[in-house]
C-alpha cells in the first residue's frame, strides 16, 4: 500500500516533469509500470502571475491553498509543489493547510548537505532569486550560497517566463545560463541550485560547469521515497 501523492502545480512543464519522475521512477521501487497514486491540479498561471507581479504573496497561498483542499477531497495523503518561487506563500499555507506538504527548498537542502556542499548558486525566477526561500533553507542547515548579478537575474526571468515555461528552448538561453554558472563557480559556489522546476530542462550534469541540485527531480524522488516508505 502506497501514499496517494498530491501535486499542487503551477506551470506546466515542471510539474509534467515531476509527475513523469515519480512515475518512470516508480517501477524500481515498485516493480514494473507500477507507481503510487498521483493526483494533480493547478489553476490558470496566469493567476499565479498576476499575484507574483502585484507582489500579492497571500494571494499566491490561497491559490496553493484552493489546489490542496480539492486535492484533499480526492484523498491525496500529502502535497508537494512543484514551484520554487510560489513557495514564498509557504508560511502563509502550511498553518492552514488541510495535508501536510514536503518544502522544495528542504528537499533540496538536505541532498546539498548529503553531498558535502557548502556554497550554492541559486537560479530561478527574480521572484525566487532574490526571495528568502533558499537562504532561510540553507541557513538553517548551516550554508552559504550565493545569488547572479542583477542583470544576469533579469535574463534568467526573461528565459524561464518568456520561453521555458512555454516549451520553447533555445539554444542561445541555455549558453546564457550556463554562463552564468560558469561564472559563479569562479566566485567560488561549489554547486547550483536549478531553483526553477523548467531549469532541468535546459541545464543537467551534461552541459552544466557546476554539480546540479535539481529542485524538480529532487522533489519527486523524496515525494516517491515517502509514498512507499522507501529508503
Amino acid at each position: 500500500m502506497t501514499d496517494h501523492i498530491g501535486i499542487v502545480a503551477c506551470s506546466a512543464e515542471g510539474a509534467a516533469l515531476c509527475y513523469k519522475t515519480i512515475c518512470v521512477e516508480g517501477a524500481a521501487v515498485l516493480g514494473p509500470h507500477a507507481h503510487p497514486e498521483v493526483s494533480m491540479h493547478t489553476p490558470s498561471l496566469s493567476e499565479y502571475v498576476a499575484r507574483l507581479e502585484d507582489g500579492d504573496i497571500e494571494g499566491v497561498g490561497d491559490l496553493m491553498l484552493a489546489s490542496a483542499e480539492k486535492l484533499a477531497r480526492i484523498d491525496a495523503d500529502f502535497l508537494i509543489c512543484p514551484d520554487n518561487t510560489i513557495h514564498q506563500a509557504f508560511s502563509h499555507v502550511e498553518p492552514r493547510s488541510p495535508l501536510p506538504w514536503l518544502h522544495i527548498a528542504d528537499v533540496v537542502t538536505a541532498e546539498a548537505v548529503r553531498l558535502g556542499f557548502e556554497r550554492p548558486a541559486i537560479t530561478g525566477t527574480k521572484w525566487l532569486t532574490v526571495s528568502a526561500v533558499y537562504p532561510d533553507a540553507l541557513a538553517r542547515r548551516g550554508l552559504g550560497f550565493a545569488r547572479p548579478e542583477a542583470g544576469e537575474i533579469a535574463e534568467i526571468d526573461r528565459i524561464i517566463m518568456d520561453e521555458l515555461v512555454g516549451s520553447d528552448f533555445r539554444p542561445q538561453s541555455t549558453a546564457f545560463v550556463l554562463g552564468v554558472i560558469e561564472r559563479m563557480k569562479q566566485e567560488g559556489c561549489d554547486a547550483v541550485i536549478l531553483g526553477c522546476t523548467e531549469l532541468p530542462l535546459i541545464i543537467d550534469a551534461s552541459n552544466a560547469p557546476l554539480p546540479c541540485l535539481d529542485s524538480t527531480r529532487l522533489l519527486a524522488r523524496a515525494a516517491l521515497k515517502r509514498a512507499t516508505g522507501a529508503g
